[in-house]
């Protein structure tokens, strides 16, 4: 193994199984409802999200530097349904939105191509 390589595992958390990936409920979601959160600590949206059979769910995001109110509604992303709720300044998030942290702190929603339903699992193309 190459040296570069090395350090590049060496800053990588710790491995988990693949049963354990298999644990996690990575569902498709469409976001219905977008609110302004001006009690987070961060710049934040409350989010509402249709998850179909799951039913609708919500969640705090972090992404106010990349996206308006009305660009958010409508659309998919993908989200954690099986994590324990979790309590932001107040507001209950129940999923959580996955997204690519860029270098600066922004952050860009990871969504899926196409048009799979809200609640889609989504799995290792393993």
């Amino acid at each position: 193994m190459s040296q570069a390589r090395a350090q590049a595992r060496a800053r990588t958390q710790t491995q988990i199984s693949y049963p354990d990936f298999e644990k996690l409920e990575l569902r498709v979601g469409r976001i219905v409802q977008v609110e302004d959160f001006p009690e987070a600590r961060k710049p934040a949206y409350k989010l509402l999200i249709d998850l179909g059979p799951l039913g609708v769910r919500r969640s705090s995001a972090q992404i106010t530097r990349l996206y308006s109110k009305e660009e958010l509604l409508g659309r998919r992303v993908i989200a954690v349904a099986n994590l324990p709720p979790k309590r932001i300044a107040g507001f209950t998030s129940e999923v959580l939105v996955l997204g690519v942290v860029l270098r600066d702190g922004a952050v860009v929603l990871l969504e899926p191509e196409g048009e799979p339903p809200p609640g889609t699992r989504i799995s290792g193309a393993a």
